[in-house]
């Protein structure tokens, strides 16, 4: 069965959480987990080091253009990453991500 886990940061919490709770109402997610990290990467052309949000979004893997698009139309980053992971678990937990994902409202 399977499921992915698409990775996307964020500026701080409060965007994070708005994307977060827009997936929520469309059904997009089962769940998301939140980590504060430290980002290095170069743009444009400078090396910056900065604090950012990165967001774990579990869901069936039919749901990733869904979620793509729209964390894309919501983001603050002009070039945001929005990362897909396949992703394996026990069959329990795969089973709740695809249920909780099976219907938009």
């Amino acid at each position: 069965m399977g499921f992915i886990i698409i990775k996307v940061t964020y500026p701080n919490k409060k965007e994070a959480d708005k994307s977060i709770n827009n997936l929520f109402k469309k059904n997009l997610i089962a769940s998301a987990n939140l980590i504060n990290i430290q980002s290095v990467s170069k743009w444009p052309g400078k090396i910056k080091q900065v604090g950012e949000i990165m967001v774990l979004l579990n869901t069936k893997k039919e749901n990733w253009l869904k979620v793509k698009t729209e964390v894309k139309r919501t983001h603050p980053y002009k070039v945001p990453c929005i990362a897909k992971i396949n992703a394996e678990a026990n069959p329990d937990y795969e089973k709740w991500v695809n249920d909780e994902t099976d219907s938009n409202p």
